[in-house]
């Protein structure tokens, strides 16, 4: 199998997965949003570091708790991506999962933002046009929802800064993941002892299977993101943009179709906007792209043929 088919492969599994959690997390329930992500950290410290043993990976590992400037920004990732799973499991078990599909069709331009406020890109002018009809959408479902959808956009602001987090320090994913993970799990291991010893810790009272999806959790945590690593090693960041947009669609379609939330004609007309403001952003990502091949093909010529 060629190098572009297993990317694609990869992506495609890793967005699949993340596109499945909305059935997953409801199913360790009674356990709260802060116990579940507690468990997901501690548990994908674990099978991250059996991993980084396989693989041999320790060194990469050292190399990263050593550098004060690359600690300090997977610090940041570190907060960032807890604050974000707690979000969307809350999203997730509070019937929200509509909105937290919203926070990730939007995470993209987002990022675009981000490009513009901290790296001082330049946008084009249909990526101008995007963001502005992005915000427009947001308008739209604030008067929908009666309050700004503020879980789509927590996860849209943390996913994306997160995103840049990690484009600072760039790292290989299993041992940038362990390191973050590393970072909380002594506030993740606190928040677990608090619990059991109040008595409100689900691990040990409801039953081995319940025990067992909670230690599946880090599982399903860190194997999406090794996946999408070896994703986008392999295959252009266009391509990364297009299977990007099957997650928030798989999570959509299970709110409505699985979760039977409600979408009445104002919050599908603020979806559907923001579908516009994508379809807009990705016809303009494309064409760059395919702009910027035939340029690199040009340049590759040799003179006199």
């Amino acid at each position: 199998m060629d190098e572009r088919r297993l990317g694609v492969l990869c992506g495609l599994a890793a967005y699949t997965l993340w596109g499945l959690f909305p059935l997953y997390f409801p199913l360790l329930k009674p356990a709260g949003g802060l116990e579940i992500v507690a468990h997901r950290v501690l548990w994908s410290l674990l099978f991250v570091g059996l991993l980084l043993t396989v693989v041999r990976r320790w060194s990469h590992v050292r190399a990263l708790v050593t550098d004060r400037r690359r600690l300090l920004v997977l610090t940041g990732a570190a907060v960032l991506i807890a604050a974000n799973w707690l979000v969307f499991v809350y999203g997730v078990n509070s019937g929200h999962v509509v909105e937290t599909s919203l926070g990730y069709f939007i995470n993209p331009l987002v990022s675009v933002l981000l490009g513009v406020v901290v790296f001082g890109e330049r946008l084009r002018p249909l990526q101008w046009a995007a963001v502005g009809i992005a915000a427009v959408a947001v308008t739209v479902l604030t008067v929908d929802y009666g309050r700004p959808p503020w879980i789509a956009l927590t996860l849209a602001a943390t996913f994306g800064l997160y995103g840049l987090m990690k484009k600072i320090v760039r790292t290989e994913a299993a041992p940038g993941l362990f390191v973050e993970t590393l970072l909380v799990a002594v506030p993740a291991a606190v928040v677990l002892g608090v619990l059991h010893g109040s008595g409100g810790g689900t691990f040990a009272r409801e039953g081995a299977g319940h025990a067992l999806l909670l230690l599946g959790s880090g599982v399903a945590t860190a194997v999406p993101l090794l996946l999408f690593a070896a994703a986008a090693r392999r295959i252009p960041l266009s391509t990364v943009g297009l299977l990007q947009y099957l997650t928030p669609l798989m999570q959509l379609a299970l709110g409505v179709f699985v979760f039977d939330e409600p979408m009445p004609p104002a919050r599908l007309a603020g979806f559907a906007i923001v579908w516009v403001a994508l379809a807009v952003f990705t016809a303009d990502m494309l064409r760059h792209a395919r702009a910027a091949n035939r340029r690199s093909a040009v340049e590759a010529v040799p003179a006199g043929l």
